[in-house]
């Protein structure tokens, strides 16, 4: 076992008709099916598509941090 850790930022953009924080979740999930060990995320950028005049859809820009798994 290591006495340190080494980790990895991979960059996406989750989104979603609902909401900011839906656009995040639905972002981890999709990632929680490839990058295991994930420990953090960081919000880089929020926009939005408008139709009509109002929100029709949320994008979150995240940075996701994971842990390498043999450190």
């Amino acid at each position: 076992m290591s006495d340190h850790h080494t980790y990895k930022k991979v960059e996406l953009v989750g989104s979603s008709p609902s909401s900011i924080e839906d656009a995040i979740s639905n972002a981890l999930a999709e990632a929680n099916k490839s990058i295991k060990h994930m420990e953090w995320f960081e919000v880089i950028d929020t926009r939005g598509h408008i139709k009509d005049g109002k929100v029709a859809h949320y994008q979150v820009t995240l940075k996701i941090g994971f842990r390498i798994a043999s450190s």
